[in-house]
């Protein structure tokens, strides 16, 4: 009797299924990881590895048990690059419709901090939610980005107009730099106005326009320092360093000059400074430059501030390259405002201009400071991803060149765009 027991049916097709599968997400995650810029990744990667191990250095003799604040900062870490990815991900023209929503809620949050009775005021200022752990003045800068690339972006060439262009910048910049000005916070008002009073410019604003976007958002900022004590006691004590750096009533500032002076070309030593000890008061936050110049020396110091330029330089070519206008505008706002705090927090460790409590981008402590700038980071990944998608393909090819006078054929590699099949 014939054996009527029939194969497995389908083997080869579910095979070649799964097979097909396993191809596509393949093919998948090469298509994504071809469209990252890879050196701005491993620009940011370094910088977050030295503020991890920075975070460690500053804080392992004081906080309880010794790794709290560092595994505070790695969990910051892990949050922002989750949270870097997924904006690398989604299509940055998103953020366009959802600009003035977004507003909305940073103006809210800014207002809640000097009305509501909950907030706890520190150091004389209410700058945070939930005993610090929130900064909406961090979120504010990153929303006054995107509305300023989306609105600037609409306007175009009528920003030139002053009903259009001037008068609306002043009114929307000014609202939130006020708002943050009340908490009081004068530096990150100030960061906020420049790096808007940049995209005005980078947008096609004229030079009247920005001369009198200066006298005004200079006006203001000296009626704020002469009516706050704590930035009249800071600018008073920058001024009295400049006279005498050693006789003048500026701790902090001389401590930092020391660490600088103690660490030399070299560097005492990872975790070796003496300064951050007993007379930095901020090490692991405002002052952490000061502790790289004494433990890793000037070799550190210019390493981090390559790495800050080698960050500027691709954020503006993928700002350059930029599919759209809004794009252009979101990627460079998103870069100045980095660069600038980062500029700002090296100039006051090497006294070049008065005491503000400006974090080092990546490095300093901080769980608002280092998701915002990741985030900012997944929005200038996810510009570049954009351009690389419309980029149109190339492939090399061998041309061969006889030319008059010439002893025998010139070969030469030019890359071409590929014709549609």
């Amino acid at each position: 009797m014939a054996d009527t027991t029939l194969p497995p049916q389908y083997a080869d097709d579910e095979y070649d299924d799964a097979f097909e599968l396993e191809q596509r997400i393949a093919e998948r995650r090469r298509r994504f990881t071809a469209t990252i810029d890879t050196y701005l990744v491993l620009t940011v990667g370094v910088l977050v590895a030295i503020g991890l191990m920075m975070v460690w250095s500053t804080t392992f003799f004081w906080s309880e048990p010794q790794s709290a604040i560092f595994m505070q900062q790695v969990r910051n870490a892990v949050i922002g690059f989750i949270l870097m990815t997924v904006l690398t991900i989604i299509d940055y023209r998103v953020w366009r419709r959802l600009a003035i929503p977004m507003m909305g809620v940073v103006i809210v949050a800014l207002f809640g901090l000097l009305v509501l009775p909950g907030v706890q005021a520190r150091f004389g200022a209410k700058r945070a939610y939930f005993d610090g752990a929130v900064q909406p003045s961090e979120s504010a800068m990153l929303a006054v980005i995107i509305y300023m690339a989306a609105w600037l972006s609409s306007k175009q060439s009528k920003i030139r107009y002053l009903t259009y262009g001037l008068l609306p910048f002043a009114l929307l910049v000014g609202t939130i730099a006020g708002l943050i000005v009340l908490e009081p916070d004068l530096s990150t008002a100030a960061l906020i106005c420049l790096t808007a009073a940049i995209m005005f410019f980078l947008a096609g604003a004229d030079w009247i326009q920005l001369g009198i976007t200066a006298l005004g958002f200079g006006g203001v900022g000296f009626l704020a320092v002469t009516q706050l004590d704590y930035a009249r006691a800071r600018l008073q004590s920058f001024l009295d360093l400049l006279r005498d750096p050693i006789q003048a009533q500026a701790a902090h500032a001389q401590a930092v000059i020391i660490a600088f002076l103690n660490g030399g070309l070299g560097g005492v030593g990872l975790g070796q400074s003496y300064q951050k000890f007993f007379n930095l008061s901020t090490p692991h936050t405002d002052a952490i430059f000061a502790v790289i110049g004494e433990e890793l020396g000037l070799i550190g110091c210019a390493l981090v501030v390559a790495l800050y330029v080698v960050l500027l330089i691709r954020g503006f070519r993928i700002a350059r390259n930029a599919p759209d206008l809004f794009g252009a505008l979101l990627a460079a706002g998103v870069t100045v405002s980095i660069v600038l705090e980062a500029l700002f927090n090296v100039a006051v460790m090497a006294s070049a201009v008065p005491f503000v409590g400006v974090p080092l981008p990546f490095i300093s402590f901080g769980g608002s400071s280092l998701v915002s700038a990741m985030a900012s980071i997944g929005l200038l990944l996810s510009v570049s991803r954009a351009t690389v998608k419309q980029a149109t393909p190339t492939r090399k090819t061998n041309e061969t060149l006889n030319l008059p006078g010439v002893r025998g054929p010139i070969t030469r590699v030019r890359q071409r765009p590929v014709e549609d099949s």
